[in-house]
């Protein structure tokens, strides 16, 4: 008997109800939520007309497109346009783009040099780092959340360990170009890959076995390509993708702490009480609101999603940021919540085989910094407006402006 799970499309299945907004709108990507919530309560999954694309924007459904690898495949490209097809052809992220078994293998022996253990070696490192910037910006008092802290630190120890060396504008603007290209050649697309030519040379050059730091991620994994653990040139494609994305949606989530540390002085009182709870604000603030905007799929197939037909060989894109404040799921979504249970829970890292292989790295960056600023300070509030940064494929702020009252 086929399960309904594996079945074919059946005739009494309903069709997807259309949406006609553009998710990748200026408007509608610096403020997602009210597209978010239509989305939801249209369905389970909905198709935007504007693209011919499906979507949806609820828990469970977002689950099953992240971990069915035979209906819903990741070789035709995370982004919306699929890579296999002329015009829009290009090589693709061997670790993200990709489907078992060969994506299996990859992670596999990516996974022994990113182990649990070789990230607690970074752990005193990640601290000192950490508390140097904390000090400096307590005595300012006043500073940006995000260029001062989020992204200084990032850039400080991020490139320390993957191996790479990351200056800020040309690492920016390179990840800033590839959030852009995942989503439709749009004016921020068009921009984005205008402001990173004249870094390119740098992006290429950044990612050869000569420019790796000695005992780096880069350096261990060029190696394993010379000794044959990768087939040839996955090592390097890898190494593109950690300086490509690496940086930005950390930067993002550790932003969305401190917006919401700033909003919420009862959330702040129980981290600056509870150092502990430093790691748990991290991933209640991407949970909250997600830095990965959304990531596509493909059909394999005709076949169905909770009692909707969809057509074969089409993207379906898993919008983060709505599956993880869907009701359904969620008690009380939009509240943020420092001691919610929600590590592993949230699909801020994807899910399944294809979460976020840097991971770890993430959660020790925010987990050092957060909890660095919290030991020093008593409060910390909002000190002018903040903005969002409107990037295709990427949920971030731009400033954030904070002030700080020492202990």
């Amino acid at each position: 008997m086929t399960s309904p799970a594996t079945a074919r499309a059946r005739d009494d299945l309903l069709e997807p109800p259309e949406i006609d907004i553009d998710p990748y709108a200026d408007e509608v990507v610096l403020n997602p939520y009210p597209f978010f919530d239509l989305m939801r309560e249209a369905g389970p999954v909905v198709r935007l007309s504007k693209y011919g694309v499906y979507a949806s924007g609820r828990y469970e459904e977002s689950k099953q497109i992240f971990n069915d690898h035979d209906r819903f495949m990741a070789s035709a490209g995370i982004g919306i346009a699929d890579i296999r097809k002329p015009g829009a052809f290009r090589i693709p992220n061997r670790l993200l783009e990709n489907d078992p078994p060969s994506h299996t293998a990859i992670r596999g022996t990516l996974t022994k040099y990113l182990s649990p253990i070789t990230i607690r070696r970074w752990r005193d490192h990640f601290e000192v780092e950490a508390a140097r910037l904390a000090d400096e910006l307590v005595e300012r008092g006043r500073f940006d959340g995000v260029e001062d802290l989020a992204e200084a630190y990032v850039l400080k120890v991020f490139p320390e360990a993957v191996g790479v060396e990351l200056p800020r504008v040309e690492a920016l603007t390179i990840g800033e170009m590839g959030f852009n290209q995942a989503g439709p050649y749009n004016e921020k697309h068009r921009r984005a890959v205008e402001r990173a030519q004249p870094y390119l040379e740098w992006y290429e050059n950044s990612i050869k076995r000569e420019s790796m730091r000695p005992g780096s991620i880069g350096e261990m994994v060029l190696d394993a390509e010379a000794r044959g653990e990768f087939d040839p040139g996955v090592g390097s494609n890898i190494m593109r993708a950690f300086v490509r994305g690496g940086v930005d949606t950390t930067v993002a989530g550790i932003g969305f702490a401190l917006n919401q540390l700033a909003r919420n002085p009862d959330q702040f009182a129980l981290l600056r009480d509870n150092a502990a709870l430093a790691k748990n604000t991290f991933e209640e603030a991407i949970r909250h609101e997600s830095p990965s905007y959304v990531n596509f799929r493909t059909t394999t197939r005709e076949t169905e999603l909770s009692g909707y037909r969809l057509d074969a060989d089409t993207k379906i894109g898993t919008f983060s940021g709505a599956a993880n404040r869907d009701p359904r799921f969620w008690k009380d979504p939009e509240k943020f919540d420092i001691t919610r249970d929600v590590t592993g829970i949230h699909v801020a890292f994807g899910h399944g085989s294809h979460t976020c292989i840097g991971q770890m790295i993430a959660r020790l960056e925010a987990e050092c910094i957060l909890r660095a600023l919290s030991q020093r300070i008593s409060a910390i509030e909002l000190d002018g407006e903040m903005r969002y940064r409107a990037v295709n494929q990427l949920h971030t702020l731009d400033v954030l402006p904070l002030k700080v009252t020492p202990r």
